[in-house]
């Protein structure tokens, strides 16, 4: 299988908001209505001018088969180290269970390496359980509890 990883592009966002609907939680609170709504391109704005993030796409076979986004992000505690947030992680249903999650998080955390980060961090909502067992496996560890307050926008 020839994978590529790839700063995501424009083109790409539909696909990309199709992969994050592609799920229980997913598909609760996303919208792939087309034309695709403007508030999903206004993100990925944010997300590429901002040098402190990147929005990977793992391309196989021309074809977007995963993603996630890296948030880098500089902390006062732990002298003044550097921290690599990883979310918006999926897997295409054709592609899950391949091996691609494991490899795009190796590739994710080499990535963090490179950047001078000295910690990889990550947050999972409760109710994916597979995702969770998913995480333990390659060697992440629940040592913190994680709080989460939603913000109504008007």
């Amino acid at each position: 299988m020839n994978i590529k990883y790839r700063i995501a592009k424009e083109s790409d966002l539909e696909d990309l908001v199709t992969l994050l609907a592609d799920d229980v939680l997913g598909s609760e609170r996303e919208d792939v209505s087309r034309p695709l709504n403007s508030k999903y391109r206004i993100a990925f704005q944010n997300i590429v001018n901002d040098q402190n993030n990147e929005l990977i796409i793992i391309d196989v076979a021309n074809k977007v088969a995963g993603m996630l986004q890296l948030t880098y992000i500089p902390y006062l505690t732990h002298m003044g180290t550097w921290r690599c947030l990883i979310e918006g992680v999926r897997i295409s249903t054709e592609h899950r269970g391949q091996g691609l999650g494991e490899q795009m998080f190796k590739w994710a955390i080499n990535r963090a390496e490179e950047k001078g980060c000295n910690l990889v961090q990550l947050t999972s909502d409760k109710m994916r359980p597979d995702a969770l067992r998913f995480y333990k496996k390659l060697g992440f560890n629940a040592t913190h509890e994680g709080f989460k307050l939603k913000i109504s926008q008007s």
